[in-house]
């Protein structure tokens, strides 16, 4: 078993660590905040990207409603799959 040093009872050095972390700590908490601050807050470009992809932000796709049917079909029959090859493996 190791022996404790005189130097490992003295808290002085425990007291100067725990006070540096303290700061740290503080520092880390305040970056924190910063960057809530600026996720919170909306943010205004100041140079636009050049070129034609510029000119004319693009526009969101809208799925009818018989593309998204048959998107759901395909979804529950791969799941359907999915399942009869776990049912099969077990």
């Amino acid at each position: 078993m190791p022996r404790v040093t005189k130097a490992l009872k003295d808290t002085s050095i425990y007291a100067a660590a725990l006070e540096g972390l303290e700061l740290q700590k503080q520092r880390i908490e305040e970056q924190i905040q910063q960057v809530r601050a600026l996720l919170g807050a909306r943010r205004v470009k100041s140079n636009p990207p050049a070129g034609p992809a510029a000119e004319k932000p693009a526009r969101k796709r809208r799925l009818s409603a018989a593309a998204r049917k048959r998107i759901a079909q395909a979804q529950k029959r791969r799941w359907a799959e999915y399942r009869k090859a776990q049912a099969a493996s077990a």
